[in-house]
């Protein structure tokens, strides 16, 4: 992966990974695949971080190469430092003071290099109350409010799996941080940290639903309110095949669309946004879905602005023909997984590499293109990597 052959508008970036859960790993992962030459710094024997499995399964940690460090040994940690001098980045995700326990915190490193941007996630954030409890994703969401929200009218909140935690407040806000860091550093000449916490991400992500709440548009009874499954028009539906479609038929002419597709008289249903019609208009919607398989309805709805999609398996995704129009799902060595996102008109991203494994061989490769032969055999010597 020599960094003349990255590919993606971030190809000029050198950023270090300490490696760690979820969101930091989903963060290097994006941030490499937009071209940053970005190195995974891990221990000599990893722990198990999360769900076991062989690496080539663990997609996250596509695109990049793994060392193995042991970082209680100073020698290792002055190696780390050496690679902070000529990087622009680091990303983290331990529990707040560890990195400065290991003598690699934002001030150590800024001290080597002033343009040094630190960027730390966790899911409560650097400071306050909760900011050494050991938690996990639906913690932090639960703590938002964003888990009340998710469910259907008198039962549980719905699990989202990670994907509003971990990802979407956690990853995509220190990415996003990250990058605004990088470009105020370019111009100023001057390092920051990024405390990216997750509680924080996902508020941010409910802003336009504390908007509707202020303008008594939003009910805290999950599945009572419009798009949150209380409604008929954006709500999903079982199909006769025991699959499901979904309606997200919000606005008034696609809601329409939608009624007279599947048979419905316009003139019978009353006003749109009167929940009181809801609960009816839902049964009367399922009894008529339940008459068609799903294939069956997506030809009803074939080439409408009706807001309808077939509900997919993940098996299901790369066969679907907008979807493999995009290729959106791509395989790499027999695996199905997801291709590189967005999409750029004139450094257009790479293809991923699959998960590195840490080794001799791939250490010696990896540091090879941050430092001279010499330096590596000094480390060799020291006893901080392994000779090949």
């Amino acid at each position: 992966m020599n960094q003349n052959t990255k590919k993606g508008p971030l190809s000029h970036i050198k950023l270090i990974e300490m490696a760690g859960l979820g969101p930091c790993p989903m963060c290097a992962m994006l941030l490499a695949e937009l071209g940053a030459t970005v190195i995974r710094i891990d221990r000599k024997s990893p722990i198990d971080l999360g769900i076991k499995r062989p690496i080539e399964y663990d997609l996250l940690r596509r695109s990049r190469p793994a060392i193995g460090l042991d970082l209680k040994n100073p020698k290792a940690v002055e190696l780390v430092l050496k690679l902070v001098a000529s990087s622009d980045g680091l990303i983290e995700g331990f529990r707040p003071g560890v990195m400065e326990k290991m003598g690699l915190g934002p001030d150590v490193c800024m001290q080597r290099n002033p343009k040094f941007v630190f960027g730390r996630i966790t899911g409560w954030g650097q400071d306050g109350p909760l900011a050494q409890e050991a938690a996990h994703d639906l913690n932090y969401i639960a703590l938002t409010g964003v888990l009340n929200a998710l469910g259907q009218r008198n039962g549980p909140p719905a699990i989202p799996l990670n994907l509003i935690g971990d990802f979407g407040g956690g990853a995509l806000y220190l990415a996003m941080g990250v990058l605004a860091a990088l470009m105020n550093a370019q111009v100023s000449g001057k390092g920051q940290v990024v405390d990216s916490a997750i509680v924080d991400g996902v508020s941010s992500l409910a802003t336009m639903f504390y908007g509707f709440k202020a303008a008594g548009m939003w009910r805290d009874v999950r599945g009572t309110n419009t798009i949150d499954s209380g409604s008929y028009f954006c709500n999903v539906y079982q199909c006769s095949d025991d699959s499901w479609v979904s309606i997200s038929s919000v606005e008034g002419r696609f809601n329409q669309i939608m009624l007279k597709k599947i048979g419905i008289d316009l003139s019978t249903c009353g006003e749109q946004m009167d929940p009181n019609l809801w609960p009816a208009m839902k049964e009367k919607l399922q009894a008529i879905f339940k008459t068609k398989t799903r294939n069956e309805w997506c030809a009803v709805f074939e080439g409408s602005d009706s807001c309808f999609a077939p509900v997919l398996s993940f098996d299901e995704v790369a066969q679907n023909p907008h979807m493999q129009h995009r290729k959106t799902i791509i395989n790499i060595n027999g695996i199905d997984q997801p291709a590189p996102a967005p999409r750029f008109s004139r450094t257009p991203l790479g293809e991923p590499t699959p998960p590195m494994p840490i080794n001799a061989q791939n250490t010696w490769d990896t540091l090879g293109q941050w430092m001279e032969p010499e330096q590596l055999e000094q480390y060799v010597n020291q006893g901080v990597i392994e000779a090949i």
